[in-house]
């Protein structure tokens, strides 16, 4: 199955699906979906030595920041190669809005 991505990538093709893979694992557990269809991901970038995530929240409040950002964290390095560095950044510009989300997570939220 094609999963969706709405964010910008930057690296290797052989990466690209392994990692939206590994990003589609990891749920935003205040709303039951996967970051990347609340739309949370904003940018990917991989070289040779790094896989960069610039991503945010849906507040500067959310309770859960710390378990979505360790569960990325995890997930990205389960398939990144063992000499590559792992790096999430958290951003709060731009602010994350509903038109972030992917049709299916508008559909699912009855949008």
């Amino acid at each position: 199955m094609k999963r969706e991505e709405n964010y910008a990538y930057a690296g290797p093709d052989a990466l690209r699906e392994p990692i939206l893979q590994a990003l589609h694992r990891v749920v935003d557990p205040e709303v039951a979906m996967s970051i990347v269809n609340v739309g949370l991901v904003y940018a990917v970038t991989v070289t040779d030595e790094r896989l960069h995530v610039v991503m945010t929240m849906t507040s500067a409040a959310c309770p859960v920041t710390d378990v979505i950002l360790d569960d990325a964290q995890c997930e990205l390095e389960s398939i990144a190669p063992p000499a590559m560095t792992v790096d999430i950044e958290l951003v709060w510009e731009p602010p994350w809005t509903t038109d972030r989300m992917s049709a299916s997570a508008k559909k699912f939220m009855g949008w």
